[in-house]
């Protein structure tokens, strides 16, 4: 498939509800490696082992990435982007709560928003649909709000605050990129590739000047190892592929309003994996995400 669809089909929407799935996922996955596998190697790591693995697919089925074609500029903005966003998370990360963190980062979708009617009017939300991205914000804001009341995380916390909506900001900015540049025309496996090697360079001089202690491989615990892989393999890997093949292909507006059901599948998946409860306002904000997005991609005379 090459054109461009006007509505999520249902291959799209269930694509996207198994990629939110697996991103509220390794949300958990992230937190169990991180005593073992500091912050910023553990980003390093997730871009390396994702940039070969991209590769390797790549080659194996014979897709063209070093063909000039003119992807070099928006390549290495979006490379940029995604390594500044993940070193905005596990910095973050280490000042804030986690619940606190996931719901600045989700502020993406409201960036995309704005965005995209700049770059492509077909995109422009309804006031209906505007609505529907509010109210499925304001569901994840309440589900995760009551962290808020809890005992501050220290007094740098607003650091991880400020990090986590910076993060969110980064994240809606490479949607963008990708779609106003030469890569909007590429494959799902260029547009990964070029972030995820970029990142990679980055990323690991960023740990390397950190003066965090690099892991040894042979002394990680079989969990620190598995969160590693599930996070290199099916995360940034296979999720981030379908990701940027549906941006290619379907309206990123509508596409990033289902990303706000990540979140909830962390609270979710922390009650079943980390023995977290599960309490009214998630039930409430389940309610209103799925109206929420029901609103955004209903369709418009």
């Amino acid at each position: 498939m090459t054109e461009r669809k006007t509505h999520l089909d249902a291959f799209a929407v269930v694509t996207l509800v198994f990629c939110c799935f697996l991103w509220g996922l390794n949300q958990v996955a992230a937190k169990a490696a991180m005593p073992e596998i500091p912050a910023l190697w553990q980003a390093a790591a997730r871009s390396v082992g994702g940039a070969i693995l991209v590769w390797l697919w790549s080659t194996s089925r014979g897709t063209r990435l070093f063909d000039r074609d003119r992807t070099l500029p928006g390549g290495l903005l979006a490379g940029v982007l995604f390594a500044a966003e993940f070193f905005c998370i596990f910095v973050g990360l280490q000042f804030t709560t986690a619940s606190r963190m996931v719901v600045f980062i989700y502020i993406a979708p409201f960036v995309v928003a704005l965005g995209m009617p700049l770059i492509a009017r077909s995109e422009r939300l309804s006031l209906v649909q505007s609505g529907g991205l509010v109210l499925a914000f304001a569901g994840v804001a309440w589900a995760f709000s009551e962290g808020f009341s809890k005992p501050h995380a220290g007094e740098k916390q607003w650091i991880g605050d400020a990090l986590g909506v910076l993060a969110g900001v980064l994240w809606g900015a490479t949607t963008l990129a990708v779609r106003a540049s030469a890569l909007n025309h590429a494959s799902a496996e260029k547009t990964l590739l070029y972030q995820l090697t970029v990142s990679a360079v980055l990323l690991l001089a960023a740990a390397g000047l950190s003066g965090e202690p690099v892991p040894d491989p042979l002394r990680l615990s079989t969990l620190a190892w598995a969160a590693l892989l599930f996070q290199v393999v099916i995360v940034t890997f296979a999720s981030y592929l379908l990701w940027f093949w549906l941006i290619r292909h379907y309206p990123a507006t509508r596409l990033s309003s289902f990303t706000m059901l990540t979140p909830v599948f962390g609270l979710l998946l922390g009650a079943v994996l980390l023995s977290e409860p599960v309490t009214g306002r998630l039930l409430f904000a389940l309610a209103t995400v799925a109206a929420g997005i029901f609103l955004v991609n209903r369709k418009t005379a």
